[in-house]
């Protein structure tokens, strides 16, 4: 099977060129970077479910994430300053191709009732964002570890300057993007 990368570069940005009547190959959009994040909510306080959500995203994107401190203290929540409340990863390059690869013909197909992601997700900047409500779609995962359930946000970031490039850069790459009605 050909890499996403190899595939990018052969076949997908000469594609690219001709249906965005683009002259100059450095005008064609591209993939800039792909940002995995994962709230921590509830399990602020303890430190080794922290850990086991950190250890089950670094198996699914390859890289070890950052841990998102809180900046503000708020009373409603419970959330002090320094508390931890987030995970992050940014994924560049080959890893990022690589995650994407998996994501497109791996993990989405494993979704129940899967028809297709939304059209309508797109940020008007050539941005695009994707929420998965449950991590144990990844071939990665183990059923039987499995302790503590939580969802991730996907954003992909191109350098399209709109939303009409961007979705021809991402049905390029092969995104299974719902039929039209």
């Amino acid at each position: 099977m050909e890499k996403l990368v190899e595939k990018y570069n052969k076949e997908i940005k000469q594609n690219l060129m001709r249906e965005l009547n683009k002259k100059n190959v450095f005008d064609i959009p591209r993939l800039e970077k792909v940002v995995v994040s994962v709230g921590i909510g509830d399990y602020k306080e303890q430190k080794e479910v922290i850990e086991k959500i950190a250890a089950e995203l670094t198996r699914i994107t390859g890289q070890k994430p950052k841990t998102n401190m809180s900046k503000k203290a708020v009373s409603a929540f419970k959330l002090r300053i320094g508390q931890p409340v987030g995970l992050t990863v940014t994924l560049r390059g080959a890893r990022m191709f690589d995650f994407i690869d998996r994501l497109i013909n791996l993990s989405l197909p494993r979704v129940r009732d899967f028809r297709g992601i939304s059209k309508n997700a797109f940020d008007g900047n050539g941005n695009y964002s994707i929420g998965i409500r449950e991590y144990s779609i990844f071939p990665e995962v183990r059923y039987e570890n499995i302790s503590t359930m939580f969802g991730l946000g996907i954003s992909l970031k191109t350098s399209a300057k709109n939303k009409e490039e961007a979705l021809a850069l991402l049905t390029a790459l092969g995104f299974p993007f719902e039929k039209g009605k």
